[in-house]
């Protein structure tokens, strides 16, 4: 079919056809190899949408007052263990967040060929800078050495085992990679699924559950607003990648075998006993109402929750959320300004508010 427009003098004929062939070239992987940015007509709607979504959650480290938490961290009030997390959780994070991000716009981003994917995993690469820049204000507002957090991965074993375990997985894929063996769609499909559901999806959870026990408790303001926001973010960047995950089993069914699928869950069960290693070293000792075995159970919780979203047996069938006050906590559609009790809004009109409790 072909659409013909006359201007003037001057005949435009579009065929119609051509562009129903473009869309239904888009895909996951191995789609029209294209240098046009040509998000429209959308294909993949659930991109667009969350990428609205992110850009409406936009916020900025800066914004968020630290004066209570500097204070409290210069004063003798807090315990060694108080001191501890915080340090673990600043020291891991300032250098886990650009991992995600690198991994993002070096293998993930590079192999997907609809724009709209393209346009999502832009976002999600930016608000990883942003967590980055929050971790770093966190840091020179408390005054921390910035080289100790450098040295945790390096000195602290269980960071280093958590590091290599994503890092030399994407380390591997950084390379032309032909996406037309199955050996190759799973190593990528393996690589999404280890940075969404094992790295941002579990692996992050212990560390934020302890940080926003201590904002419970009416500590660390400032720090546990910005992880707030954090994991609300991160909550978006689980579903971009089980989204992208599912549509490419989808579109590539030779990639779904019984042998990778019990891969993947073998790569579950790995991600969940190196975190469950690292919570002992972030919470050597039971206090302030924290129990390092508390936090465990909580990561089997959240592991089984990332397996079964895409489609795969828990490791743990019925485990229970130790934490159900965390869902609470990520309602945070309107906050408080520190000092003026001024009501702001981080989220734009039209966006969602809240984190549903089935993300956490």
């Amino acid at each position: 079919m072909e659409k013909t427009y006359k201007i003037g003098d001057r005949t435009f004929v579009l065929d119609q056809t051509k562009a129903e062939e473009a869309f239904s070239a888009k895909k996951i992987i191995n789609g029209k190899d294209t240098m046009f940015f040509n998000i429209l007509p959308l294909k993949y709607q659930w991109a667009y949408d969350l990428y609205k979504t992110m850009k409406n959650n936009h916020w900025e480290p800066e914004d968020i007052p630290m004066q209570k938490d500097v204070e409290l961290w210069r004063s003798s009030d807090l315990s060694d263990v108080e001191r501890w997390i915080i340090k673990m959780a600043i020291g891991y994070f300032s250098a886990a967040e650009g991992i995600v991000g690198d991994n993002i716009q070096h293998v993930t981003r590079d192999n997907v060929t609809a724009p709209e994917l393209k346009l999502v995993l832009g976002r999600h690469a930016h608000e990883e800078n942003i967590h980055a820049d929050s971790l770093v204000y966190m840091i020179s507002s408390l005054g921390i050495n910035p080289h100790e957090c450098e040295a945790m991965f390096e000195d602290i074993p269980t960071i280093e085992r958590k590091t290599n375990f994503v890092v030399s997985n994407s380390r591997a894929l950084r390379r032309d990679m032909d996406l037309d063996p199955t050996a190759d769609k799973q190593a990528f499909a393996k690589n999404i699924f280890l940075f969404g559901q094992c790295m941002e999806g579990t692996q992050f959870y212990g560390l934020f559950g302890m940080v926003l026990s201590l904002y419970r408790q009416n500590k660390f303001p400032g720090i546990g607003q910005m992880f707030r926001y954090t994991l609300r973010d991160e909550s978006n960047h689980i579903e971009v990648f089980r989204n992208l995950f599912m549509d490419l089993i989808e579109e590539n069914e030779d990639v779904w075998t019984p042998e990778f699928r019990e891969e993947l869950i073998d790569l579950m069960r790995e991600a969940v006993d190196l975190e469950k290693e690292f919570i002992r070293d972030c919470l050597p000792v039971n206090a302030l109402g924290l129990s390092a075995d508390e936090f465990c159970q909580y990561i089997d919780y959240i592991a089984d929750r990332r397996l079964e979203g895409v489609g795969l047996s828990p490791l743990n069938q019925g485990v229970e959320n130790p934490f159900p006050w965390l869902a609470e906590m990520m309602d945070i559609k309107k906050e408080q300004n520190f000092f003026e009790g001024r009501v702001t809004e981080y989220q734009k009109a039209s966006a969602l508010g809240s984190v549903d409790d089935d993300e956490l």
